[in-house]
């Protein structure tokens, strides 16, 4: 595809034009869990490996009445044939049993960790792996990235993370705090409290949640952190996106802020649309490809 989509009514991209594109099938679908919605589906470059590796992570502002992981098919496909292998990430959501707290965070990282049991099939190179996300997607990519620095007393903590190269994060939010009342007018109000445990917890166990879940208060996160921005996104404006930038800057990450100019929020999921240089660029450079 090597245009944008473009009409009188719909100037940027919808989602229900990504969900519509097409892709190839992936090689490997495989369950990282016992739940319905903990699976991947792993996409394998021509050639001999070892092959590098994106985990993408949906978005749909973490409810599975917005998307699923094939609003990312066309992304993870065309990332293939470039040569980057892609483990397209499905995850309990918060209006799922067993989604937002800790659900939904532990999928995460449960998903991107299952990779050591697939690289030995299929040829991955556990030493080229970042995490690539779209909306709530990329907050999940940023936290997966930013699990390490949890406390062992936490319940999202885990012993053993997979070691990352770096996140890649389209229109994704690392501040939760900020981006709340952007939640609460384009995804539904309460959604961030949905994600982090809902009614009856208190504003203490609130508080020691945000600390855990949001990537903000777990810098620095000590690896490459690329965040891509579009000019005319009404749902995580790119002050949000400089906003953490600013922040993980000043806490001595090595950040790189993109702004695409003439997009909206959709459009990174479309490849050969205005944003997918800048993702391109974005993975080549973490991958080192």
């Amino acid at each position: 595809m090597t245009a944008r989509f473009t009409s009188d009514n719909h100037p940027f991209i919808t989602p229900d034009l990504v969900n519509a594109l097409p892709s190839k099938p992936a090689d490997v679908r495989s369950s990282y869990g016992q739940a319905l919605s903990q699976f991947g589906e792993l996409r394998l470059p021509k050639g001999d490996g070892p092959h590098p590796v994106a985990t993408v992570l949906h978005g749909g502002c973490w409810l599975s009445l917005y998307a699923d992981l094939h609003n990312a098919d066309a992304l993870a496909d065309a990332l293939r044939d470039e040569g980057i292998a892609t483990w397209n990430v499905e995850y309990r959501c918060v209006d799922q049993d067993g989604g937002g707290w800790p659900g939904t965070f532990l999928d995460a990282g449960r998903a991107t960790d299952h990779l050591r049991t697939l690289a030995a099939d299929h040829d991955l190179d556990l030493d080229r792996v970042i995490t690539l996300g779209h909306s709530a997607g990329g907050h999940l990519a940023l936290w997966t990235a930013a699990r390490h620095r949890l406390p062992r007393n936490s319940p999202l903590w885990t012993a053993d993370p997979l070691p990352l190269r770096g996140a890649v994060v389209l229109a994704g939010p690392g501040d939760l705090k900020s981006f709340t009342p952007h939640a609460d007018a384009e995804c539904r109000q309460g959604v961030v409290s949905e994600l982090l445990g809902g009614s009856g917890v208190s504003l203490d166990e609130m508080e020691e949640r945000y600390l855990c879940g949001s990537p903000a208060e777990l810098l620095p996160l000590g690896l490459r952190q690329i965040l891509i921005s579009a000019e005319h996104d009404w749902v995580v404006p790119p002050d949000l996106g400089e906003a953490y930038a600013e922040t993980a800057r000043d806490a001595g990450d090595d950040i790189e802020h993109l702004v695409v100019p003439d997009a909206g929020h959709h459009e990174f999921m479309v490849p050969g649309s205005v944003t997918w240089p800048a993702v391109l660029g974005a993975v080549r450079t973490l991958l080192e490809t």
